[in-house]
Formats: C-alpha cells, structure tokens, sequence
C-alpha cells in the first residue's frame, strides 16, 4: 500500500485529508509541525508528501528542500491558506522549490486526490 505522509499544524486539515486519502486507499501518517514531519520522513520513508507552508518549528518551504535534498525524485503538494502575504506568493515559492503540486486553501478534495493519485503512480 502506498503511503502518504501529511504535514499541517491545523487539526481540522489533517483529519480531514487523512479520511479522505485512506478512503482512496492510501497509508497515512500525520505530523503536526514540520518537525515532526522530518522525522517520520527520515524513519519511514512515505511515496509522497502533503505539507503546508506557514507551520510553527519548521516552515512548509524549508522541509520541501530538505526533502528534495534527501530524495530528489520525492513528489510533494504544497498546500497553503496564507500568511503575511498571498497564498499564491507561497505556492510559487513551494514550487521553485521542488513541490510537484501546490493548492490553495480551501481546496477541491476530488483535485488534490486526482494530483495524488497522478503523481504517486509516476
């Protein structure tokens, strides 16, 4: 079974995107801070990762590039609702950065599941 690691500091999010993915029938492991997202990363190596950007300890856009320092070919969505400036500021960022994918919050759960079946089977 595939599993995805989900990162986001807002509790709402990770259940909800952890129901959602299990239904589609993925493995799912929840962090919520970046710091304990990079270390179940480095224990337990996930096929893809869903993170936020704007998180308390460790930003969305440093674990990106650490991750991408780690596993280059990792896919990631960058998800985020915004901070001091645009979401969309973030995302562009998230992508330069090495995410796959980048949604804004609130985003369609059939895209964001349609995004992570596409890119868990490259």
């Amino acid at each position: 079974m595939r599993k995805v690691l989900i990162i986001d500091d807002e509790p709402y999010i990770l259940l909800m995107l952890k129901k959602m993915l299990e239904k589609a029938g993925y493995e799912v492991d929840l962090a919520s801070n970046g710091k304990q997202g990079m270390e179940l990363f480095e224990k337990d190596k996930a096929d893809l990762v869903i993170t936020d950007i704007i998180m308390p300890d460790k930003e969305g856009l440093e674990i990106i590039l650490e991750m991408k320092k780690q596993r280059p070919d990792l896919k990631i969505i960058a998800i985020s609702g915004g901070g001091r400036i645009s979401p969309e500021s973030y995302l562009e960022c998230a992508t330069h950065f090495g995410a796959s994918r980048v949604f804004q919050k609130p985003f369609k759960q059939k895209e964001l599941i349609s995004a992570v079946n596409e890119l868990i089977t490259q």
